[in-house]
């Protein structure tokens, strides 16, 4: 979706600057922290080991979505260094973040002896909501644009409006499993990650103007194109899914 002459900017107060995308990134934090501290203190955990390792995850998320963003667009960065820590601006990676906050949070619990399943579950509402956030601040930022489209009303396709879409779906559908009860520590969790890296690949990643290398086929009357470094690494992490949950059905 591109929207001419639209603000990535809120407000302005002298020097501080509030923009949309730091809002709505804030706004993921917060709602994240407040349900997974709600629940894992149900399910009798310390909540000085939550905010310990909440914080972990907030700082290795944005380390990792950063850094695989920078990676992926170096060239540019190479030549304007200066904005690589303005996240403020956008340029976060979902799949860094993801990995950084995985990884961190493995370790963490791996040295306080507590279960990483048990609480990755407990994330995903906060990651599928702040998902979508995001996606709306790009169309304040007029990021992740959308193929142009000659056989649709609409001129090119709102890929940030995708975005949203499968955020909220992810989120719908964790809460539908949530409910179900009975599920291993860790399904949910995984579920997230396979629902999202299909949809991702298969929707918003196929009709997304993408400033990553495409190969092969690009069809300009539908908007879509193939392959993206995103749509390559999606078999892989498809197949990573299903042997995890095949792994913790088994355990």
């Amino acid at each position: 979706m591109y929207i001419e002459d639209i603000s990535p900017v809120i407000i302005e107060l002298g020097p501080l600057t509030i923009r949309w995308y730091g809002l709505m990134f804030a706004i993921s934090i917060l709602t994240g922290f407040y349900y997974l501290r709600k629940h894992a203190l149900v399910k009798g955990y310390d909540e000085d080991t939550i905010l310990s390792l909440f914080i972990v995850i907030v700082i290795s998320l944005i380390v990792g979505a950063r850094a695989v963003f920078v990676a992926t667009n170096w060239s540019y960065f190479m030549e304007n260094p200066e904005l690589i820590i303005r996240i403020d601006e956008g340029g976060l990676a979902f799949h860094g973040g993801l990995l950084g906050g995985l990884l961190s949070s493995w370790l963490y619990c791996r040295i306080k002896k507590i279960n990483l399943w048990d609480l990755a579950d407990l994330a995903v509402p906060g990651i599928a909501l702040g998902y979508a956030l995001v996606r709306v601040a790009n169309i304040f930022n007029q990021e992740i644009l959308g193929r142009e489209a000659a056989m649709f009303f609409f001129e090119r396709h709102p890929a940030q409006i995708y975005g949203v879409f499968i955020g909220l779906l992810l989120l719908a559908l964790h809460n539908y499993l949530a409910r179900r009860g009975s599920l291993k520590p860790g399904v949910l969790f995984w579920n997230f990650v396979l629902g999202y890296t299909l949809l991702r690949g298969l929707i918003e990643e196929t009709f997304r103007l993408n400033p990553l290398p495409a190969w092969g086929y690009i069809n300009e009357a539908w908007g879509a194109g193939f392959f993206t470094t995103v749509h390559l690494f999606t078999p892989p992490i498809i197949v990573l899914c299903l042997i995890m949950l095949k792994f913790i059905r088994r355990s």
